[in-house]
């Protein structure tokens, strides 16, 4: 049997919360950069599925925009909404992509930083 002199309890402060419908454990207030420079993975699945539906209009995988709605079982709006993604310019999507820096809008503004030149994607993104 042990005497508790011998037993060590560490304490981590670690709190929980809930985002986009997860559970996520959040570091001590020291490390909090590490939280701040994650993706968020909708926005990862979203450039995911924008760039597999463009290769498959152009390699002739599919014939329409309506031909992947049907296979997806979503509608052609937001199949030719989400497909706007893959239009991204280099330096954004390098950023979003390879670095995980979080955008500082919304999915629908940066589906429509998408109409803006590439120049001007940055500044709008990223602001």
């Amino acid at each position: 049997m042990m005497q508790s002199s011998d037993t060590t309890r560490v304490f981590i402060p670690l709190t929980q919360r809930r985002r986009n419908g997860r559970p996520r454990i959040l570091p001590p207030e020291p490390g909090t950069h590490f939280q701040s420079r994650s993706q968020d993975p909708h926005i990862l699945k979203a450039i995911g599925r924008a760039w597999a539906w463009r290769r498959r209009l152009e390699t002739g995988g599919a014939a329409t925009i309506h031909d992947i709605a049907e296979a997806e079982k979503v509608t052609d709006r937001f199949v030719s909404r989400m497909v706007r993604l893959a239009y991204l310019s280099p330096d954004v999507l390098e950023r979003l992509l390879l670095t995980r820096e979080p955008p500082s809008v919304s999915m629908i503004d940066l589906i429509e930083a998408v109409n803006l030149p590439w120049s001007e994607q940055m500044g709008r993104v990223f602001s």
